[in-house]
């Protein structure tokens, strides 16, 4: 074959413009590369050409152009690309590592930060309960079963603790109030126990109950409210008056309702009017704290009582209707002026379960019904035994406190929540005040055969308001000294009653008028030989 033929066939098989030595080098480069990502080539051209269309393909499906790897011409090329991809997976690894050491760290020192600072909040909120305390507490059956929990009201402000020290046993407790929490069924029922309520203290005596905290601090107290209630106390809270300002403020103040205006400038620095109104942190603690606005109706400690629930059941609604994000802020707010065996863990727990609390109808409020007694010169409450068996056992059972609204002679006067389940509106509260009243008739009658005895005492009642005048009992010879009321002449005639009592300084149980006396009168004394004149 000549040399012409020779160069044509060779165009033929390489291509134009390609020599034979060309083509050979080509085809030698092909046997050259055995194998390419896990694949055999042919060492043909027409071989090579659907391997290069193969990979194209592929690379197309890869949704890519091809790597460099795809184009790899030697066995020393592919072990680079692979040392190479090795590299950049441990190099991956590697960040991927330290952001998730990163992320670790930062969650642990997060979670450290939240741990201080429960861990502080839980500071506060214990301070001061001890181990005496804690032995008096009993945890209910079950988790979910009702409880009661001890709220104490000190007036402890910075004043008095520079006068009388800090020390418990220099105070005695203005506010004590009996708690029963009912998680499962969402109720919480405010009793309040008035401070002059006559107990037994043992080796004390018979006392006021709020002196039980000068005798032994919180242990004490709650060890003598649970035998006045019969039931086991499980847990216990102290606040501090002076301070709770800042929790009303911090809530942005709380809503009340007042049925009469409350206006006591001289001791509490209000001057309330009648109806619906938001208070600020002071007007709170005002209205807490007075009972000379409610003089004209006798006995404003009961009055006050009952604002304080008021004002109590106004700040959990606040707290309630919150964002709950904003919980573990005002607890912290909270620690600041209130002592309590709870953790903030456990009052936020607490606030959850009861979140969907109707504060409308599911707070229920009442006082231990009680009769003033002037006993060894000292004004007492007495415990009337059966009402306080009957409210307490409505309580156990869930339900309210009293069981007609009338019940509660405050109601139309001071602050209310929750009495009753009953609508006595109609019924005029005042008609079952038992508290002693400053004002009304009264006759005075003398029963002894000492002259000048029944003026006397007529002369005392004028001057601390009664309308009062003198004359002679049926008989000289009355040697006990007694006190009726007609309600038919007046709706607080039993509250006028108690108020003759105390101002004439008799221990006298009034009774009503079993129609022996004259009914032109709303109370009626016939003084007798026990009567010590003024």
């Amino acid at each position: 074959m000549s040399s012409e033929e020779q160069d044509r066939l060779s165009a033929e098989r390489y291509g134009a413009g390609s020599d034979h030595n060309s083509a050979g080098s080509n085809a030698r480069q092909l046997h050259s590369t055995p194998l390419v990502q896990g694949r055999t080539v042919g060492t043909t051209p027409h071989a090579h050409a659907n391997y290069a269309a193969g990979e194209a393909h592929a690379s197309h499906l890869r949704g890519g152009e091809l790597d460099e790897m795809d184009h790899a011409a030697s066995r020393a090329d592919g072990v680079g690309y692979y040392v190479s991809k090795r590299k950049q997976a441990k190099r991956s690894h590697r960040v991927l590592k330290v952001v998730v050491i990163s992320l670790v760290a930062v969650l642990a020192v997060a979670g450290a930060a939240f741990a201080w600072y429960i861990n502080s909040i839980n500071s506060k909120l214990s301070k001061g309960i001890d181990s005496n305390l804690l032995n008096q507490l009993v945890a209910p059956t079950e988790t979910d079963d009702p409880f009661y929990m001890l709220l104490l009201g000190v007036d402890q402000d910075e004043e008095r603790t520079e006068e009388w020290g800090a020390d418990q046993s220099n105070y005695r407790t203005d506010s004590i109030i009996l708690v029963r929490v009912d998680p499962p069924n969402k109720k919480v029922t405010l009793i309040s126990i008035p401070r002059d309520t006559m107990v037994d203290m043992d080796e004390h005596g018979k006392q006021k109950i709020n002196a039980a905290y000068s005798f032994g601090g919180a242990a004490y107290m709650v060890q003598v409210v649970s035998k006045l209630a019969g039931v086991n106390i499980s847990h216990y809270a102290e606040l501090n008056f002076e301070q709770f300002t800042s929790i009303v403020d911090t809530l942005g103040g709380v809503e009340v309702t007042l049925p009469v205006a409350v206006s006591d400038m001289d001791y509490a620095g209000i001057d309330l009017p009648a109806g619906t109104q938001t208070l600020n942190g002071e007007e709170a603690l005002g209205l807490c704290r007075s009972r000379h606005a409610y003089d004209a109706y006798g006995g404003g400690d009961y009055y006050r009582s009952a604002n304080q629930r008021m004002v109590i059941a106004a700040i959990i609604r606040k707290v309630l209707e919150s964002d709950p994000t904003t919980w573990p802020s005002l607890i912290s707010q909270l620690a600041d002026s209130v002592t309590t065996d709870l953790s903030a863990t456990d009052i936020l727990s607490l606030a959850n379960q009861f979140k969907d609390l109707d504060t409308e109808n599911d707070i229920y409020s009442g006082s231990v019904p009680t009769t003033s007694q002037y006993i060894d010169n000292l004004w007492y409450e007495v415990v009337d035994e059966d009402a306080w068996k009957t409210m307490m056992e409505r309580t156990e059972a869930g339900e309210t406190p009293y069981s007609d609204s009338s019940q509660d002679f405050t109601s139309g006067v001071a602050g209310s929540v929750g009495t009753s389940t009953t609508d006595s509106s109609s019924t005029d509260a005042s008609s079952t005040r038992s508290e002693p009243v400053y004002s009304g008739t009264v006759l005075v009658l003398n029963g002894t055969s000492t002259q000048g005895v029944a003026s006397n005492a007529a002369n005392v009642l004028t001057q601390t308001g009664y309308s009062a005048i003198a004359g002679n009992a049926d008989s000289t010879e009355h040697t006990t000294t007694t006190i009726v009321y007609n309600t038919s002449a007046s709706s607080s005639a039993l509250g006028e009653a108690k108020g003759v009592a105390e101002k004439l300084g008799l221990s006298v149980t009034p009774t009503e008028n079993p129609g022996t006396y004259s009914d032109n009168y709303d109370v009626i004394v016939v003084l007798g030989t026990d009567y010590k004149s003024k």
